[in-house]
């Protein structure tokens, strides 16, 4: 199994920015990529990006595309996501969570997950 440990959320103004760590411990060796996802009050979960480990290719969301980062630390065993330009419509808790190598959008393809950090931003 994969344990993962998110971190860094919080309360930021309209046009603020944070980053976001994602912590994996256990059997990170079969990890292929790691996502981020996000989830509002009342909606579906959502898939925000994601990474491939080997060779750092990475997918976007359109609505978070050239405001939102994704990297990882492979010495770490850690994926950051780093937030800028953040909008009140990004308000949610994130989760990270390990995934196939083909950097799907789907979350029921996703395997392990964290508990989340919750992202709230104010106008």
């Amino acid at each position: 199994q994969v344990q993962l440990v998110e971190s860094g959320g919080g309360l930021v103004q309209a046009g603020g920015s944070l980053r976001l760590s994602c912590a994996a411990s256990g059997r990170t060796f079969s990890t292929q990529a790691m996502g981020w996802f996000r989830q509002a009050p009342g909606k579906e979960r959502e898939f925000v990006a994601a990474i491939r480990w080997s060779d750092g290719v990475t997918r976007y969301t359109d609505s978070t595309k050239g405001r939102f980062t994704i990297s990882r630390d492979s010495t770490k065993n850690t994926v950051y996501l780093q937030m800028n330009s953040l909008e009140p419509e990004d308000t949610a808790v994130y989760y990270c969570a390990t995934g196939p190598v083909v950097l799907t959008t789907t979350p029921k393809l996703y395997q392990y997950w964290g508990q989340g950090t919750q992202v709230t931003v104010s106008t």
